[in-house]
């Protein structure tokens, strides 16, 4: 790497971050030659928020893709420090008492002194077991460390750079979406259908509905244990009930086949019962003048479903979708542990989230066990970014 290469970051950064600025204070009719001076400011020194700590070494190797991730970082870096300062403008239309006072309508605090010490104990509880570990967690991503082996060395972006050509990170990638996907659209198809079963005005109503939630109270290991008796190769009740029909046994969990199809059996019978419970109370809120319209104008029962009583759930719809991928993500982990230890024959059942354990515990890896959960945690990210932008768009919060 150049001498000169930090300077001419630096540079380009604080330019850039100078231009923005300016036109946001053009914008609020401030002086831009104050915005360029700030934004400038901004850019020069979010630029160092990632690269002093790497030291550049992005820039130092021959790899194109490691360059990219560079400018990406740098640019990350600046919008952290530049948001905050179009937040503060935003905030200063009404003058420097606008930064201080807060908000002024009915029941708002008048200082911005109780509210803070209020957050505090929360706050603090937050930099301490999220904001630090997470900061730990990326600062060890960018290290070459074994469990049990001491002292660490800086191998820059390679953690992340070299799961572009590992055949078994990409096959785990694939793995964790069809998982997510079967579990996400199975859990909330069954879910919707038996919640509308049991919302019928039926006899002992309310102690089907409490059986059906049940599930949701055991953990997963549990599930896993459950399904274990069932789909046992050798002496599980599912083989012992084809073969009283004359089918020979299947090798459940054995077979690279089946294996992902058990571990999403049981993983959309663990979640049945909370979508169930969200279901059900959803159909308790729809108003039956509306279903009673659509009969009387001559809609069957099928039409009134898809046409009245779906789009009226599509709040509740559009949260399980969200909580049920993130739990098809993260919390299948044990699921998988108890059920195919390993992640399966030939990987079969390994998601991104099993990769992590196996790659960073059991391997000892932790540099690229970090790596990988920052990965996984911005493609989580990125997915429920996709999803509010997507489907939270078209959700009708009209009943």
């Amino acid at each position: 790497m150049s001498a000169t290469t930090p300077v001419l970051i630096t540079t380009l950064a604080a330019l850039i971050g100078a231009g923005l600025m300016a036109l946001t204070f053009q914008r609020m009719a401030r002086p831009a030659g104050v915005g360029a001076v700030v934004g400038a400011l901004g850019g020069a020194l979010g630029a160092q928020v990632f690269m002093l700590p790497l030291e550049y070494c992005t820039f130092a190797s021959a790899k194109t893709i490691d360059h990219v991730i560079g400018l990406a970082l740098v640019g990350v870096g600046m919008a952290l420090l530049l948001w905050p300062a179009n937040w503060i403008v935003e905030r200063l239309r009404g003058g420097w008492r606008g930064l201080l006072i807060g908000d002024t309508q009915a029941g708002a605090f008048r200082g911005w002194l109780t509210p803070a010490l209020l957050l505090a104990p929360t706050l603090i509880i937050l930099l301490l077991f999220l904001y630090y570990p997470s900061l730990d967690t990326l600062w060890l991503s960018t290290r070459s460390s074994i469990l049990g082996i001491p002292g660490t060395f800086g191998v820059c972006v390679d953690n992340f750079t070299a799961l572009l050509n590992d055949a078994s990170y990409l096959k785990a990638l694939g793995n964790t979406a069809f998982i997510t996907v079967a579990v996400v659209v199975f859990s909330m198809a069954l879910a919707l259908l038996i919640a509308t079963a049991a919302y019928q005005p039926i006899k002992g109503a309310r102690i089907y509905r409490t059986l059906l939630i049940w599930p949701y109270a055991i953990s997963p290991v549990v599930a896993g244990v459950i399904f274990l008796l069932m789909f046992n190769p050798t002496g599980g009740i599912i083989n012992y009930l084809l073969r009283q029909v004359g089918i020979s046994g299947i090798r459940w969990l054995n077979d690279p086949t089946f294996a992902p199809w058990v571990v999403i059996f049981a993983s959309v019978w663990k979640s049945l019962g909370f979508n169930i419970l969200f279901y059900i109370a959803g159909l308790q809120n729809i108003p039956k003048d509306l279903l009673e319209a659509a009969s009387i104008d001559g809609a069957n029962a099928i039409q009134r479903f898809f046409r009245v009583t779906f789009p009226l759930l599509s709040p509740i719809t559009f949260f399980l979708l969200i909580t049920n991928t993130t739990y098809a993500v993260f919390e299948t982990f044990g699921t998988i542990d108890y059920l195919t230890p390993g992640g399966g024959p030939l990987q079969s059942t390994e998601t991104l989230m099993y990769r992590v354990y196996r790659v960073g515990i059991q391997n000892n890896d932790l540099g690229n066990g970090a790596a990988q959960s920052i990965i996984l945690f911005l493609m989580v990210i990125a997915l429920t970014v996709i999803q509010f932008r997507s489907t939270g768009r078209r959700v009708n919060y009209g009943a």
